[in-house]
């Protein structure tokens, strides 16, 4: 298929954001980023040690309407989220709050 192989490959396989031990507030802002580049439901799954990200990255779903799947199993503490076709634009700094 010319021009929607990437958007099926990218609904097959997860693409992976490795937040390490970043805090929270960065993880968000390097999620938001990776989310406008792809197409909706298409699966992210994000590594991140960082104690918050059970709470934070849910509440951020729930604000922008992305699809928060939960934890994955596995070695590592990661959590997928579906990128949605309608979700609500966050400021590009604090994305945590919704752009005006």
């Amino acid at each position: 298929m010319v021009g929607g192989s990437d958007q099926v490959d990218a609904q097959v396989s997860p693409v992976v954001l490795d937040g390490g031990d970043r805090r929270c507030v960065v993880l968000l802002i390097e999620l938001r980023k990776l989310i406008a580049t792809l197409p909706p439901g298409a699966l992210v799954h994000l590594i991140a040690t960082d104690p918050a990200a059970p709470l934070d990255l849910p509440a951020w779903c729930h604000l922008t309407g992305h699809g928060y799947l939960g934890p994955v199993p596995g070695d590592r503490p990661t959590y997928a989220v579906e990128v949605a076709a309608d979700a609500k634009p966050t400021d590009a700094r604090r994305p945590w709050r919704p752009s005006v």
